[in-house]
């Protein structure tokens, strides 16, 4: 049974009751194969138009998916979610996942060197300079922004000790496909759910990266979003508290020319595990990861709940952070209004 303090760590967008079919995870599996055989010989112009307009056709077909990736994009836009400029946005955001979907099938017929020359900028050399100037680990934080496959092959390259968190639950198999291509590059996965492991990189002084937007759950850190309150995993925070690690957010943006620009802010430390830091270190992160979609919305492809979908639910998160910025992190939610229920947490959409 897993430990009630180390609750927090967990991937906040899985459940585990949501495992698919074993014949659907085949069916995942052979047409996963399938596509990225015939990716590689095929050319880029032709297959990110075809696959873009299946993505589109995904989302116009299904409602109840539609009704929260328009939500998420209205937010980060400032707009109603039914604001005709929302949806040619989210309509944008499915064509251009489709640029990552070829990426993430291609690239792994592709040498190590030739991966790593796709990326420009200042991000990599400044988070190495970072991670040696701290001298400890390094948690690497980023969003669902642009595609970060090549940056992790291009860290490693250099000879870095790269270790990137990765979901296994939802379909093995094509966890397994993915993490022996990493693994070819120089890329070590972990399983999300091994917090054991995660601890063990860190204590030898290695870098971790980790995505932070996997999708709104009650019991992350409260944090402010693009002026509204969610919640972002503990994990970062907590294991930067805990093992002494300097945390950084990188930032990845996808070019025209196909390559991928990476920028890292300045790298931080968490004093201690004190409610108070930790919701501070968080809403850092937040900060980062808003600065980051606002400049590149149409290559966000994190296509979940991402702000709780009651008012209700979003003062509470408000009354928690004041609560852990005051020290005072016992209490859930807070206490009810006369003549009121009190404002208790609620599943998202899915």
């Amino acid at each position: 049974m897993t430990d009630t303090k180390d609750k927090k760590l967990e991937a906040p967008h899985r459940r585990l009751e949501s495992t698919p079919p074993r014949i659907v995870e085949k069916a995942a599996v052979i047409a996963y194969r399938s596509m990225a055989a015939a990716l590689v010989h095929l050319p880029t112009r032709l297959t990110v138009p075809v696959i873009g307009s299946f993505n589109q056709i995904s989302y116009l077909a299904w409602p109840k998916k539609r009704h929260f990736v328009d939500a998420n994009f209205g937010r980060v836009m400032g707009l109603p979610p039914d604001n005709p400029r929302v949806r040619r946005m989210a309509l944008r955001a499915y064509r251009e996942y489709a640029h990552y979907m070829v990426e993430i099938m291609r690239l792994p017929a592709q040498p190590v060197e030739a991966v790593s020359s796709l990326t420009t900028g200042t991000g990599v050399d400044r988070i190495i300079e970072a991670w040696q100037a701290h001298g400890k680990s390094m948690i690497v934080c980023a969003g669902h922004v642009g595609n970060n496959e090549a940056v992790a092959a291009g860290v490693a390259w250099r000879g870095l000790p790269a270790n990137v968190v990765a979901d296994d639950s939802a379909f093995p198999e094509i966890f397994e496909i993915l993490r022996r291509n990493r693994e070819d590059w120089g890329v070590h996965v972990v399983p999300w759910r091994n917090l054991r492991e995660l601890f063990s990189i860190l204590r030898k002084n290695q870098l971790l990266a980790l995505l932070v937007d996997w999708g709104y759950r009650e019991d992350g850190i409260p944090v402010r979003l693009f002026g509204a309150w969610t919640t972002l995993p503990a994990g970062p925070a907590v294991l930067a508290a805990k093992t002494g690690s300097a945390i950084v957010f990188m930032e990845v943006r996808r070019t025209p020319d196909g390559l991928f620009e990476v920028n890292a802010d300045d790298a931080f430390t968490v004093p201690s595990s004190n409610p108070a830091d930790l919701q501070r270190a968080t809403q850092h992160i937040a900060d980062a990861l808003e600065r980051t979609i606002a400049r590149a919305p149409a290559q966000w492809y994190s296509f979940k709940p991402i702000w709780p979908s009651t008012d209700e639910e979003a003062a509470a998160l408000e009354w928690r952070a004041n609560e852990m910025l005051a020290g005072r992190p016992g209490v859930a939610a807070p206490p009810a209004r006369p003549a009121e229920s009190p404002a208790g947490p609620g599943e998202p959409s899915a």
